[in-house]
């Protein structure tokens, strides 16, 4: 086992207007299950394929435990990696299949043996020794992939889009095992996908990557609790977060965002950053679909309320997933199913103070109050109104 670090990492490809992967500074500690989760060109992939030698590190280095690897060739990094593909020698056994790299590197029989029957017992795959790719499922096939990484006994995992090829019961029922195995053998893994949800119920920690940065590293909680920007707070979770543009409005009393034809009124810490962004400066906010409610009229002052149109209505079981018109945007929004809801009806919909997070428009920050008193500097020529 071993840390992993990448030392403000880069990769450039010619002709390319901006880096793959730019300044990647990120550490992974020993026996931790890191995700690198983006859209499709995020460089997630690309800074993987860097840590395990199949693309050229122009700047900036790797590091594995305390020895530099940025140069090594990939045989000489002690990782094991699983790709999307299987990659299995269709005219050999499951057992020779998992045997065959350690087989390369001229291990004694006996340990080939012993290493080969133990990663079949963790993976389930004893009764499938003597059967070849062609007589497996996929489930079976991916698994087959796993065991033949865990053969090596390498001190690092490196997994890029390994369930991308199953359906999406199977995908459950893989990732799980994948979170068993980790914790089993307690090897440190890192993990590529572009789906946040295996991000969410995998890793210890997640790193969010667009256009070839790390836009924020923490856990599943703090991403989805705490996003540090607009993208990692649309990015993470699913349905993605509902996002309205509107104006502050302050009074004496009272702070609001007119969005549209909707007035929001917020309390708290969100008040508070509201009026020190000022009167008529512009502000963005975000909230979850599942944290949306159908409201009663008698919310407190930490519970904000806007009138929506229901236009579509998508029963999953427990919830229905509704898409509304409110404030000129569209908005989902998941509820209880007890609420008997049709297209056209005209609804309110609330969520608590404490979910709704503030955005800078023009950056896409997030706004704490020291944020939104630079962003008021920058962008409104009213000067900011501070209780």
């Amino acid at each position: 086992m071993a840390t992993v670090t990448y030392d403000k990492a880069s990769r450039f490809y010619p002709g390319s207007e901006r880096p793959a992967v730019d300044a990647l500074d990120l550490k992974i500690d020993d026996g931790e299950f890191l995700v690198l989760v983006g859209p499709s060109g995020s460089g997630k992939s690309t800074g993987l394929r860097m840590l395990a030698g199949l693309e050229d590190v122009d700047e900036g280095e790797i590091l594995i435990g305390d020895r530099t690897v940025t140069n090594l060739a990939p045989k000489d990094r002690d990782i094991a990696m699983v790709f999307q593909s299987y990659a299995l020698y269709p005219h050999m056994t499951v057992y020779d299949n998992l045997g065959f790299s350690i087989r390369l590197r001229k291990a004694p029989k006996a340990d080939i043996d012993r290493r080969v029957k133990e990663a079949a017992e963790i993976l389930d795959l004893t009764h499938l020794l003597d059967r070849r790719p062609g007589q497996l499922s996929g489930g079976q096939r991916q698994r087959v992939a796993l065991g033949r990484a865990i053969v090596r006994e390498p001190s690092v995992f490196l997994m890029d889009e390994p369930l991308s090829n199953l359906d999406a019961k199977l995908r459950v029922a893989t990732r799980a095992q994948i979170a068993r195995l980790h914790r089993r053998l307690g090897t440190t893994i890192i993990y590529v996908t572009h789906d946040q949800v295996e991000a969410m119920t995998m890793g210890d920690r997640i790193a969010v990557m667009n256009l070839g940065v790390v836009q924020q590293v923490g856990t599943p909680g703090e991403l989805y609790e705490r996003p540090l920007n607009r993208f990692v707070a649309g990015f993470i979770g699913s349905p993605a977060m509902n996002f309205l543009t509107g104006t502050v409005q302050v009074q004496p009393a009272s702070v609001a965002v007119r969005c549209g034809d909707v007035s929001l009124g917020l309390a708290g810490p969100q008040a508070e950053v509201a009026r020190v962004i000022g009167d008529g400066g512009e502000i963005e906010i975000g909230f979850r679909p599942e944290h949306l409610d159908i409201a009663g009229g008698n919310e407190g002052v930490d519970f904000a309320a806007f009138p929506a149109t229901v236009d579509v209505v998508e029963f999953l079981g427990n919830d229905n997933m509704l898409h509304v018109t409110a404030a000129d945007h569209d908005v989902v929004a998941l509820v209880s199913t007890r609420h008997r809801l049709a297209v056209g009806d005209r609804i309110r919909l609330g969520v608590p103070m404490e979910r709704l997070h503030l955005f800078d428009p023009q950056t896409g920050e997030r706004l704490t109050t020291a944020a939104a008193a630079a962003a008021g500097r920058r962008s409104s020529p009213v000067e900011p109104v501070v209780r």
